[in-house]
């Protein structure tokens, strides 16, 4: 075990150097707030890590190999493990608090099939087919792609929506869920209780990013915000599977035969309009 520890630090040594400098810079900036119109934008150190490590990546400034940058994906869990930890002593400590939410925590899954209404009709004008089904049933993490992959099969359309949604919210899904907490809670609509609970979306990372930054903003309930946010990703998680499974896929697909051939018949117009003014210029 020493022999293999000490072979992956050897192999891996860019990636904890790279960790360790891009966490000193992210915490040297700090928090950055921006006045966006439609709420205040606030930027955590957890966003700019992400973003200087994007461009440090194999698509871009190319410092790290893409052997490098998936050993990198794989260890984010190992960082998550210790605040996990720390979020299942703290609901422990705070049982009575969660037993006053209960239902609350149950029916907030139902809210989670309200974005199939809003990313279905978006996916279907951009012009996917059946891969919206997939794409847009639920957030897609690895229950997910499982449950598509077992109905569908691998090569479906369904399964390739699925996994499409997968990559992207791993690669920019903490970033875009920490940007969005910190947007809704400037609107002061919700109270900071109802916001930690819609954080636990099903997604571990994502979870901690949106948890972390209710947490900063509203600091009298930074100690409940996390484990209310835990407590509904593990409802999530677990509930997850059955609501994709008999509503999430269902409703779905309902929808998109009765979208599909109104909202596509326009993507089709539009395509074809647009390949006659460029062949007329």
């Amino acid at each position: 075990m020493e022999s293999s520890i000490k072979g992956r630090l050897l192999r891996y040594w860019k990636v904890y150097t790279g960790a360790l400098v891009l966490a000193i810079i992210s915490d040297m900036i700090g928090i950055v707030k921006f006045d966006i119109g439609i709420g205040t934008l606030t930027l955590f150190p957890m966003v700019f890590a992400t973003i200087i490590g994007g461009l440090f990546g194999p698509d871009l400034l190319k410092l790290f190999t893409m052997e490098e940058s998936g050993a990198a994906g794989a260890m984010v869990l190992v960082c998550l493990a210790p605040f996990m930890a720390k979020m299942g002593v703290g609901a422990g400590a705070n049982l009575s608090k969660l037993v006053e939410v209960g239902p609350a925590l149950l029916l907030q899954e139902f809210g989670n099939l309200g974005t199939i209404i809003i990313s279905l009709p978006v996916a279907l004008l951009l012009g996917l087919k059946r891969e919206a089904i997939g794409a847009c049933y639920s957030i897609n993490r690895d229950s997910n792609l499982g449950l598509t992959t077992d109905i569908y099969g691998p090569d479906a359309p369904e399964t390739k929506g699925t996994f499409a949604v997968y990559i992207v919210g791993s690669v920019i899904g903490t970033v875009f869920m920490s940007l969005l907490a910190s947007i809704v809670a400037s609107w002061n609509i919700f109270h900071p209780l109802a916001l930690g609970m819609a954080s636990g979306v099903g997604s571990g990372s994502m979870m901690t990013a949106a948890a972390g930054t209710l947490a900063t903003i509203y600091p009298d309930y930074a100690e409940v915000i996390p484990v209310l946010g835990g407590a509904s990703d593990m409802l999530t998680g677990i509930t997850g599977i059955y609501m994709g499974t008999f509503i999430g896929l269902p409703l779905t697909t309902w929808l998109y035969n009765m979208l599909e051939p109104k909202i596509g018949r326009i993507f089709a117009r539009n395509t074809m309009d647009s390949k006659v003014g460029g062949e007329a210029e």
